[in-house]
């Protein structure tokens, strides 16, 4: 221990300690002209007082240093201005902090807003060398205080947000404001481009060609269409090329004579008018096809006619955003120089005032001071240590661990640990991960117990005790990360008490605890949660990690360049098939050092090859600064990735928790920018968990995320429920998913804000009754008559005193739901008490006379549903590229805040189990042929049975497939749907990836998919037979799972992101090797097809025991946590 604090005192060549530091701040007060060539920057400074003559502003001209920091530049002002005398009643009574820095550009005002920032590195001074002027003007004016007005709007904010993001009071540095500013300067570009007309209709178009299917139900290129105005409505027919324009000019040609008739005034024109789809908020407006309308596709789908409704377009005035009281901050805040501006190597050390942390050539080293925790664990007899690991993504960069201590209320340590990695060589987003674990007392730990073994090993246990004690099994208690590089670009310095997180029990919810652990945020309940207090090492000068080196420097470095030479030599014949074998296989394939060492030796071969990039960039030593600027400079030279075609399977997986680098993530973001609106939303979800994997709350991503949103209110009212819903469940990403969402609400406009008020109110109001009906009929299985006259009272009094009079429809926002249908709600029997709760429809323009059916559910988490549905999504796109429609039904189904949310209830549909039930009681499991005659009772003609027995089995294929390749277990008569029409559909996914129920500790799953004997029955077969139907369904089934193999990369990539941010006990390889195996990677399309149609022999021969398992699910009542979501 003596030795470690020797070590602390010995002068370092490079670290100024803080021994001298004193010294040092006394000659620096004194300093105001330079020894040395600096660069000078004279600034004219308004000052916020005025001249009593002239009552205009004081000025000071200054010259100022490039290398201070904007702090100092402050501060240089006062004790000039002090000095002089200049008006001492305000200058001597306050401090440089009273005032902020404000400059002009291009007609708006920012703030040079990071006090820590370098002078020369802002952005006001590159834009006064641009305009060639000798002379900047900077504005000091007082710090302003937020108006009566803007606080009020801001708790606004917060109440839709759902948190309060002016609540700093668990953060240990100024990201969370920092980020909240910084935010503005995008979101006031997209506010500036954004066209008023177009963002207030919102048209929902695919980019998707018309698949094959589609133009078989189109007549020679043309459609009909029903376009009502008041009462009346007239047909006409267009073509499917035809604009909306071109639309309402064939109309209005057509009503010439009967212009009044449909109440159309003679003085106006089809300009004055747009085109709407009767009862929904949906638009058919803009220059697109109307073949390209996502509605027009939906009517041609399920052959049904297509009504508009003739109105005057909406006003944008109503999406007037509310002023912004902030000015911009300057574009380049949070960005350090570069080394050369930041390096001390030949510089007066007296004139240093920020050090490159690229001149920091000892080790990294973190004092661990103890941990303290104000409740014990019950066990006495453990021992407990601290593991700390500093990470890149998921590249372990060193590794280190305290000795082993008794488990008491307060450990101490006072123990360094020094890592085998240099200061220098810390990239930007490494994290310091520190794991609290324990383990018995009466063996000593085994070093070889980190949980991150998958990584590569690691490296020495190290710290001042390390152990070779026989293999005992550690258990991780506590965990949390710092960023060693915060958002500045400034290394951590100093003393930090951090609040850690638990690991969640086996008994508890676990299903996003893979990237809880990544989250850079601590523990909000700092009352009752273990804390350790770790001291890093500390500087006189903040040390700032620079942007880059300059050109010029770059080529010195004599190792890089030689390497930079290898790297561009030609692959020679032998090794290139080696490098296409590598680049061939899948996301999840785990590369050896030996592929790893080859594709990094040929760099430049592999910048060539997009698909290369995840795998090259996977083998990048992120530890090593010389390896890591290397990898920046090849992509910026590289111009290949921005001219591939997109592949969005590889810029997903480049934001993947493996890549922390911001390069690196910015890259694949840019590719993104090429998606149309349709693709945004059919990925949003998947984008909006891959914010966990960012290092810092502000990325190229989350301002890729606010831009789509303010341009498309779809996209945005879904941003809105996705962000709510993780905010109210995630207390590790609740500050990051906040500032975005304050972000994106900042500019979405009043009506918008109205209409997200609403439906947060309506959620609220349900969830308050649905607690009330819950505690009423806890114990009880069975719903009462009386439960149910409760909640219609309960929702009755709702009614009346002040329940929205409308909202839009969470799951589905081109719907606005009105009254509540009272005597048509009830309570369902299963035991989290959904209500089953039916609305009418708002729009007065509806056709439909139906309900707007909705289960509210409190109590089960609804985003691992959501991801399933998600990917049915998906799956379906890619199946309509190959013009195959497989009938999915993915119902709406959205998460609204902490375990409550809504489920659409599909029409006219009903579960398996109660048709079964319905004939015969629980032996309708037995009975073969139930399920065909109640089809065939359902549909009034032979006909209508034949295309219902068609839709059957086109769903019943797409279905087979898709519970196939994502595992879904637990699939009984109770989770299974089927629509009058015949459309068959799975609901519930609590369970996937073979995590299947057991029962009596038998394993409910027999079969790879659901293909019952009476589902066989309806195809017009029965045990080893064939049938016309049956061989149709074989061939459906291997289209469409040929087809999903053609885009393994991107489901494995989407599967994997979703094993890390929302799957219960999914973590291990196995359950993502379950992907691999079900799309059988890696062999030939004849075995994959031969493969499928095994999986379906094995269906049609084990049959019996899904009926068997149904049986016993109708007999005991299984329920496994389903709801039955039929009437």
């Amino acid at each position: 221990m003596e030795q470690q604090v020797s070590d602390e005192e010995e002068p370092q060549p490079v670290v100024l300690r803080a021994e001298i530091r004193r010294r040092r701040r006394k000659m620096k007060a004194f300093t105001s002209t330079f020894s040395v060539a600096v660069d000078q920057i004279a600034v004219e400074f308004v000052l916020p007082t005025t001249t009593k003559s002239s009552r205009s502003p004081d000025t000071l001209l200054l010259e100022v240093a490039g290398n201070w920091t904007v702090e100092q530049v402050k501060a240089q002002v006062w004790l000039r201005v002090v000095a002089t005398n200049l008006c001492p009643e305000f200058y001597q009574k306050y401090s440089p902090d009273h005032c902020i820095l404000l400059y002009q550009k291009k007609g708006n005002w920012c703030e040079i807003y990071d006090k820590h920032q370098v002078f020369q590195t802002l952005d006001c001074v590159r834009y006064w060398k641009a305009l060639k002027k000798d002379v900047g003007k900077i504005h000091l004016t007082c710090r302003p205080q937020p108006s009566e007005e803007s606080t009020q709007y801001q708790r606004y904010l917060n109440y839709l947000i759902g948190y309060d993001v002016t609540d700093v009071s668990n953060v240990h540095d100024d990201e969370l404001e920092f980020t909240r500013r910084k935010l503005l300067t995008p979101r006031k570009i997209e506010l500036s481009d954004r066209d008023p007309k177009l963002y207030s209709m919102d048209p929902w178009i695919t980019s998707k060609h018309l698949p094959e299917y589609l133009l078989t139900k189109v007549t020679n290129s043309h459609i009909l269409l029903v376009i009502h105005r008041n009462k009346a409505s007239q047909t006409i027919k267009v073509s499917i090329d035809d604009t909306p324009v071109q639309v309402l000019q064939t109309f209005f040609t057509k009503i010439s004579n009967k212009r009044a008739l449909l109440g159309v005034p003679e003085d106006v024109c089809e300009a004055d008018y747009v085109l709407r789809v009767c009862g929904r908020e949906e638009y058919i407006y803009g220059n697109h096809p109307v073949r390209d309308f996502h509605w027009v596709r939906q009517c041609l789908k399920n052959g049904e006619e297509i009504h508009l409704v003739l109105e005057s377009a909406p006003n944008p005035g109503q999406d007037l955003v509310q002023r912004e009281d902030w000015a911009q901050v300057d574009d380049c805040t949070g960005v350090a120089g570069t080394h050369e501006q930041l390096t001390i190597d030949e510089k007066d050390h007296e004139r240093v005032y920020t050090i490159s942390l690229w001149d920091c050539h000892r080790k990294f080293r973190v004092k661990v001071l103890g941990i303290d925790i104000p409740a014990l664990p019950r066990n006495p007899e453990l021992i407990v240590y601290v593991e700390a690991s500093i990470f890149h993504g998921q590249q372990l960069l060193a590794q280190e661990r305290t000795s082993s201590k008794a488990f008491t209320e307060e450990v101490l340590w006072n123990a360094w640990l020094e890592f085998n990695i240099r200061i220098r060589d810390l990239p930007k987003g490494a994290r310091l991960s520190l794991q609290v674990s324990c383990g018995k007392a009466q063996t000593q730990i085994s070093k070889g117990t980190s949980s991150y073994q998958d990584n590569g090993g690691s490296p020495g246990g190290g710290g001042s005790g390390s152990h070779d004690g026989s293999k005992t099994k550690s258990r991780l208690l506590y965990y949390v990360n710092l960023l060693l590089v915060d958002h500045r670009s400034l290394l951590r310095q100093g003393e930090f008490i951090l609040h850690m997180w638990k690991m969640p029990e086996k008994t508890e919810d676990n299903s996003s605890v893979n990237a809880d652990k990544l989250t850079s945020a601590t523990n909000p309940d700092k009352a009752s949660s273990m804390a350790v207090a770790i001291l890093l090492d500390k500087y006189c000068y903040p040390v700032a990690l620079p942007k880059s080196r300059d050109g010029k420097a770059a080529g010195g470095e004599g190792r890089e360049a030689e390497g930079g030479k290898r790297g561009q030599r030609e692959m020679p014949n032998h090794l290139r098939k080696q490098f296409e074998v590598i680049v061939e296989t899948d996301p999840l394939h785990p590369l050896s050092q030996e592929d790893k060492e080859l594709l990094w030796h040929f760099r430049e071969e592999c910048m060539r090859h997009p698909r290369a990039y995840p795998k090259l960039l996977g083998s990048v030593l992120w530890g090593r600064q010389e390896a890591v600027l290397a990898t920046h400079r090849l992509l910026e030279r590289s111009s290949v990735w921005d001219r591939s075609v997109l592949d969005v399977g590889l810029a997903m997986q480049l934001l993947d928790c493996h890549y922390s680098d911001a390069h690196v993530r910015s890259m694949a973001v840019r590719k993104l920018e090429t998606l149309g609106d349709d693709d945004v939303l059919r990925y949003l979800l998947q984008l909006v968990q891959a914010v966990k994997f960012e290092p810092y709350h502000d990325s190229a991503l989350a301002r890729f995320l606010l831009k789509r949103a303010l341009r498309s209110k779809r996209i945005g009212h879904f941003l809105f429920w996705f962000l709510r819903s993780e905010i109210a469940q995630s207390m590790h990403y609740q500050q990051r998913y906040a500032v975005l969402l304050e972000a994106y609400l900042r500019g979405c406009g009043e009506d918008m804000l109205q209409d997200f008020r609403r439906q947060v109110e309506m959620t609220e109001a349900l969830q308050k009754v649905t607690r009330e009906i819950k505690a009423m009929s806890a114990e009880k299985y069975d719903v009462s008559a009386q439960v149910v006259f409760q909640l219609r009272q309960k929702l009755e009094n709702l009614q009346t005193s002040g329940l929205p009079e409308s909202f839009r429809v969470p799951y589905d926002p081109g719907l606005r739901a009105g009254a509540l249908v009272i005597e048509q709600c009830k309570v369902m029997a299963s035991k989290k008490r959904p209500l089953w709760l039916q609305f009418k429809r708002a729009d007065p323009t509806t056709l439909s006379s139906d309900t707007i059916g909705v289960i509210f559910k409190d109590g089960d988490d609804l985003r691992q549903d959501m991801l399933i549905l998600q990917i049915l999504l998906i799956m379906e796109s890619i199946w309509e590229e190959e013009s195959l429609d497989l009938s999915l039904l993915p119902y709406g189904c959205i998460s609204t805040g902490n375990k409550i949310g809504m489920i659409e209830i599909v029409k006219d549909a009903t579960t398996i189990a109660n048709i079964q039930q319905s004939v015969v009681g629980s032996t309708g499991a037995f009975k073969d042929e139930i399920l065909n005659q109640w089809l065939r009772d359902k549909c009034v003609s032979e006909e209508k049975f034949q295309q219902a027995v068609e839709r059957f089995v086109f769903s019943c294929g797409g279905y087979c497939v898709a519970t196939y390749v994502l595992g879904v277990g637990d699939r009984h008569n109770d989770n299974i749907m089927i629509t009058e029409s015949g459309n068959l559909f799975h609901i519930d996914f609590g369970h996937i990836l073979g995590n299947y129920k057991s029962f009596l500790g038998i394993s409910k799953e027999r079969v790879p998919f659901v293909l019952t004997p009476d589902f066989l029955y309806v195809m017009g077969t029965s045990g080893k037979k064939s049938s016309p139907h049956f061989q149709k369904f074989q061939d459906v089934c291997v289209r469409a799972y040929l087809a999903l193999r053609h885009h393994t990369n991107l489901l494995v990539i989407l599967f994997s992101m979703m094993l890390m941010t929302g799957m219960p006990q999914l973590t291990s390889k196995e359950d993502i090797e379950y992907i691999r195996e079900a799309l059988t990677v890696g062999r030939p399309e004849e075995e994959a097809q031969r493969h499928l149609l095994d999986q379906i022999e094995i269906c049609r021969d084990k049959g019996w025991t899904v009926q068997f398992n149904w049986f016993l699910h109708l007999v005991l009542g299984i329920k496994q946590g389903v709801d039955k979501r039929s009437a």
